[in-house]
């Protein structure tokens, strides 16, 4: 897939950003990266309110192979291959995997509270470790 079929593939969907990945390409809309275009397939983001809707398709979550094992990561699935024919449908996926994508977001945003616990600890490490200040001792 070549970044200016990805463009056509999406235009239903409206803008999208499309950047060099691996080896392949991320698809991000409105700053939050939604889908992967690798040379496996085209994956978009998935959790566990649209994951049903991939597996009643018979997709599979990407996978890659290590040298020691198979690694799957259940956040991206593959995109049917019958949505590569009906734009209007695959805008419909692809709102359902930035929607996922946003709500993953929002579970990854630390908490106001902690973050301002944070800042205090680490500043409080930080005094903690400054010397005193050695006064030069004058000469009268």
């Amino acid at each position: 897939m070549d970044r200016d079929f990805l463009i056509d593939l999406f235009s239903d969907f409206g803008p999208v950003t499309i950047r060099p990945m691996f080896s392949g390409f991320g698809i991000s809309a409105d700053g939050i990266n939604f889908a992967l275009a690798l040379r496996a397939g085209l994956f978009f983001r998935a959790d566990a309110q649209t994951i049903p809707q991939f597996e009643a398709e018979g997709s599979t979550p990407f996978s890659y192979q290590t040298r020691a094992k198979t690694v799957v990561v259940n956040s991206y699935w593959q995109l049917p291959a019958r949505l590569f024919d009906d734009s209007e449908e695959l805008s419909m996926w692809a709102r359902a995997a930035l929607a996922a994508a946003q709500r993953a977001a929002l579970r990854k945003r630390p908490k106001a509270k902690k973050v301002a616990k944070k800042v205090a600890a680490k500043a409080k490490v930080a005094v903690k470790k400054k010397k005193p200040l050695k006064r030069k001792k004058s000469s009268s």
